[in-house]
């Protein structure tokens, strides 16, 4: 039997599952319309490739990857894109981010799939394209896209991690999904640890989940999976983070700033391994997941539902009660409350918990901070809470930052064991966002400033080159007035005048003194031993010449 290991603090809240474990996963019903947003994971949101008035067909691309760190999107129906613009998303901040609408003809045609029979005789490399081009990221919640974490690291990955244990209160889609798909679900996991080259598998899964626990194991003794182990691990929240999980399966413990990776562990969710199946296998597109719908509804129970689909129209096949005050994504320990009904569900939607007065009563008011150190003795990353919270509220960024703020997972365990009713988790969300605005801001201005300093080492680059530019054509022009001056003086002197500051003019004077003395120095040749005809005809020459010197003589005395 494996050893397990234990991870600081925790907590045992009332699970409130069985509510929806009492049916089977229903499909969804096709909505009125889809709203897809375009930024459904980690990293650049996806470039839209289709316009309003297309007609598109299920699992057709309409959003393409943008980037390295990026995932694709795709039409979740076939039907008509109606609009491509700005509309409230799945999102605690409740701002707006850009969406595709879809009004789906009822047709649910699909697109030509490319399913692969062969898998293992492709290359890795085309096994992470067809992952990143079907859209799969993690559906754990952290929705980072999958075939980024399925590269072979320089760290050889010795264990793969697979997270069934579904910690959080309210939430039972993984445990649907692997009580009736738990053999497509092993068939993605073999597909990661290929990709991984890794030498085993862990799959854990909280004791509460009997059923998951049973189906998993007797799918990987009936599929013959050597390296893959079935672990059933202690109930108790956040068991499901991974560093808590790794944890407790491996007793690894991954350090603040370490990554799972650098220590041999890679984790994924066994909803992720059945998307990637899916991808690969038959050729799907991430176009819908299974998601919880519980709360103030008449039969809580698990959907699978398109993404884009409206909140309220899922909702309201589970049949919502009267007093319902909003939506909450996820469970109620780490989820968010939605900005409105209408918002459609997203890659990350894995519960829907519709919440009324009655199941969650309005929080106490906050009083002083007693110190009782609760909060530390519960926290998972074993950080001070407490400290956290004065320099929080203080907006003492810097102290908070050294009290290690950022390895804060946002349990909300602290919050829950609090005496003083203090919400220190939303204490903890502002003060990272506080640090995220801040260093916004001093990149904004770093920017600024270092485009200041380039405009003003360009001005003044430009008023120096222009001017050598008119120095240069000031000394042109002396040059050549001193050059006119000189000509104009050769007629009177015979001589041409040298500037001593004028080296040009200095080579030109140097040059006919030497061609004087050159001319000076010059004897004729070939004047001795002349013979009698040459003798004659310098004779006849010289008396030409004698001539022509007496008849310009004549002419000068006339």
């Amino acid at each position: 039997m494996k050893t397990l290991y234990q991870f600081h603090g925790g907590i045992h809240p009332p699970t409130n599952k069985t509510q929806s474990t009492q049916t089977p996963i229903r499909l969804a019903q096709l909505p009125v319309k889809l709203v897809i947003p375009l930024h459904q994971h980690v990293g650049n949101c996806a470039k839209p490739v289709v316009e309003a008035g297309d007609y598109v067909l299920k699992g057709q691309l309409i959003g393409r990857p943008d980037g390295h760190l990026s995932s694709a999107i795709h039409a979740s129906t076939s039907g008509t894109i109606a609009a491509i613009d700005m509309q409230p998303v799945a999102h605690a901040s409740g701002m707006a981010d850009l969406c595709v609408t879809l009004i789906p003809d009822g047709l649910d045609k699909w697109i030509e799939l490319a399913p692969c029979d062969d898998w293992q005789s492709l290359p890795h490399t085309e096994l992470r394209h067809i992952l990143r081009n079907a859209g799969v990221v993690g559906l754990g919640g952290a929705v980072f896209p999958s075939d980024m974490k399925l590269y072979a690291h320089k760290h050889k990955i010795k264990t793969l991690v697979l997270n069934g244990a579904e910690c959080e209160p309210f939430i039972t889609c993984d445990d649907l999904l692997m009580r009736e798909r738990a053999g497509e679900i092993l068939l993605g996991i073999e597909m990661m640890r290929t990709l991984l080259y890794a030498e085993e598998v862990l799959i854990g899964i909280e004791d509460n989940k009997p059923e998951a626990i049973a189906a998993m194991q007797a799918a990987v003794t009936a599929g013959g999976y050597a390296r893959m182990e079935v672990i059933a691990v202690p109930t108790i929240y956040p068991g499901g983070g991974a560093k808590q999980l790794i944890r407790v399966l491996t007793g690894i413990e991954v350090a603040a700033g370490v990554r799972s990776t650098n220590l041999g562990v890679q984790c994924f969710n066994v909803g992720t391994a059945y998307s990637v199946w899916r991808a690969i296998r038959y050729g799907e597109p991430l176009i819908s997941r299974v998601v919880t719908v519980t709360g103030n509804v008449a039969h809580p129970q698990n959907f699978d539902a398109l993404i884009g689909t409206p909140m309220d129209e899922l909702v309201a096949q589970a049949d919502q009660l009267p007093g319902t005050t909003g939506y909450i994504m996820g469970g109620p320990m780490m989820g968010v409350l939605m900005p409105s009904m209408q918002v459609g569900m997203i890659k990350a939607t894995n519960c829907i918990i519709a919440s009324s007065d009655q199941l969650f009563p309005a929080a106490k008011p906050a009083v002083s901070c007693i110190r009782c150190t609760r909060c530390a003795d519960v926290c998972p990353a074993e950080l001070q809470p407490q400290e956290l919270y004065w320099f929080a509220k203080a907006k003492n960024l810097d102290k908070a930052e050294d009290y290690h703020l950022f390895d804060c997972i946002e349990c909300g365990a602290c919050s829950y064991v609090c005496p003083s009713n203090i919400p220190l988790v939303q204490y903890y969300r502002f003060a990272k966002s506080e640090i995220w605005a801040q260093e916004a801001g001093k990149k904004a201005a770093d920017a600024a400033r270092e485009r200041h300093e380039y405009r003003e080492s360009r001005i003044e680059r430009e008023k120096r080159e222009k001017a050598e530019k008119l120095a240069a054509k000031e000394k042109a022009a002396q040059d050549a007035r001193a050059q006119r001056a000189a000509l104009a003086a050769v007629p009177e002197t015979g001589t041409m005048p040298v500037a001593a500051e004028n080296p040009v003019q200095q080579k030109i004077q140097a040059a006919i003194e030497h061609a004087k003395l050159q001319a000076a120095a010059a004897k004729p040749k070939n004047t001795e031993q002349l013979t009698p005809h040459q003798l004659a005809e310098i004779a006849d020459i010289e008396a030409r010449r004698a001539r022509v010197r007496e008849l310009a003589k004549d002419n000068t005395e006339e």
